[in-house]
């Protein structure tokens, strides 16, 4: 048998291959949509790729079925109750794959969202024990997936709550300690609030230390696993929906062009929007006016899926020989729309000096000296729930990036603001997307939360 997780940590996801090697033949299950790296694997080993399997509906990024379809002519196989408009497989429980003697089964594990699914992976057709189990988003290490993202249209999250108790309590835990266990997603993933940094684990271990695979009713179930969820990244929905599509394939060689200062200057005069994915440091010293930092060290697909809207026109400002990095980390997500970038930021910003400027960034220090003024600024808390109880500024406002871009009417306008998260890298981006929207007082923290707490005693809740 041949197995192979492929890892993007910019957005914690996980896709497999699994392929019998003496027939050749390969599935790949939860493909990003850039296919490149499964193709080229696929064609060094000699592999035909004969099916491509999605355990649910993704809403954190564009599955690439459609791509290796079009490309191999693979079918495309989703739990029975997915309806898409793309011709699909429908799999159903207990049904069995063969790719050889290598074969794979399929486990109905809704409760992420109703269709979803588990692959376990037999390496031999008569093995009695599973190699392992593709997960998807019903068993993460750590965590379990979340059931309120209300991608599942018609559906509640109390309903999914129960559905991935059964999924999670009888179904995965009734398989024996040793299978090893695949998710889909890893630490820092929205699709769920505690998982590990591992990229693998046995149903025994998570029997032993997840919290939601301890033994419990249905009721304490749903309440733990629905407690504390950081907001959906605002494309969330966007991408779930397209993924049901007949979209549109994605093509890497249709590579944005560079633009000129004039042409860039033109384009962002027509109303597109600006996404400068410099880091924190060089955008605070300076950027074009309206312009929203995303930086790309980061989880970049997903900050700007938050902060950016799918339909809108791009421009990208990048780091140096980034730029067609940025492009696709955008299109993994849906954004396809971006009209160009600029090849030479530095000489750009100098060329469009009079539209371009500093941020403003506060040490922690002179923020306390701010607060302690006549006019104190208000103080906004763009980290999570569970970030900020461990500690927090007396006073402050508490809005998530997550939820930011949806709650802007909360923030009052006519008084100085001041943005943190836990260390500068999320209040560069909100501070940057309030000045888009027309905030005009607006500094961020150096250092964040962290950076404040060396000065004073930490409020808890």
């Amino acid at each position: 048998m041949f197995f192979a997780q492929y890892y993007l940590d910019c957005l914690s996801q996980a896709s497999y291959m699994i392929a019998d090697e003496a027939g050749g033949q390969a599935v790949v299950v939860d493909p990003r949509r850039d296919i490149s790296e499964y193709m080229a694997d696929a064609e060094t080993r000699g592999f035909t790729v004969v099916g491509v399997i999605n355990t649910h509906f993704h809403a954190d990024f564009i599955s690439g079925h459609l791509e290796m379809a079009a490309r191999t002519g693979a079918w495309i196989g989703y739990g029975h109750h997915a309806e898409t408009e793309y011709p699909i497989r429908k799999l159903t429980e207990g049904e069995r794959i063969s790719l050889g003697d290598v074969t794979l089964e399929i486990m109905e594990t809704p409760g992420h969202t109703p269709e979803s699914i588990s692959v376990l992976v037999h390496e031999h057709a008569a093995d009695t024990v599973p190699y392992g189990v593709l997960t998807g988003d019903a068993l993460f290490i750590g965590d379990v997936g979340r059931p309120d993202l209300l991608a599942s249209v018609g559906v509640t999250a109390e309903e999914l709550g129960a559905m991935l108790h059964d999924s999670v309590q009888n179904k995965l835990m009734g398989l024996p300690d040793e299978v090893r266990v695949f998710p889909a997603h890893g630490a820092g993933s929205a699709c769920g609030k505690d998982l590990s940094t591992e990229k693998q684990s046995t149903i025994g271990e998570q029997r032993a230390t997840n919290y939601a695979c301890a033994p419990m009713s249905q009721k304490d179930f749903v309440a733990l696993v629905t407690a504390g969820q950081s907001a959906a990244p605002g494309y969330f929905s966007y991408d779930a929906e397209l993924n049901r599509k007949d979209r549109e394939l994605y093509n890497p060689a249709a590579v944005p062009r560079p633009l000129t200062v004039e042409e860039f200057s033109a384009l962002r005069g027509a109303g597109a929007v600006v996404v400068d994915a410099r880091g924190p440091q060089e955008f605070g010293a300076g950027h074009l006016r309206g312009s929203i930092n995303v930086p790309a060290d980061g989880r970049f697909a997903e900050q700007a899926g938050t902060v950016l809207t799918p339909h809108g026109e791009l421009l990208v400002i990048a780091p140096e020989n980034r730029e067609e990095e940025i492009v696709t980390r955008l299109a993994r997500i849906g954004f396809d729309r971006v009209a160009g970038y600029l090849r030479n930021p530095d000489d750009a910003l100098a060329a469009l000096a009079d539209e371009a400027g500093p941020a403003s960034r506060l040490t922690a220090a002179q923020l306390r000296t701010a607060l302690e003024s006549g006019e104190p600024p208000l103080v906004v808390d763009v980290r999570n729930c569970s970030e900020r109880a461990a500690g927090f500024i007396d006073g402050s406002l508490h809005i998530s990036l997550g939820e930011l871009p949806r709650r802007l009417e909360e923030i009052p306008r006519d008084r100085p603001l001041v943005l943190h998260c836990a260390g500068g890298h999320r209040s560069s981006i909100a501070a940057s997307l309030l000045r888009h929207h027309g905030f005009s007082d607006v500094s961020d923290i150096l250092g964040g939360y962290a950076a404040w707490a060396l000065l004073t005693e930490p409020t808890t809740a």
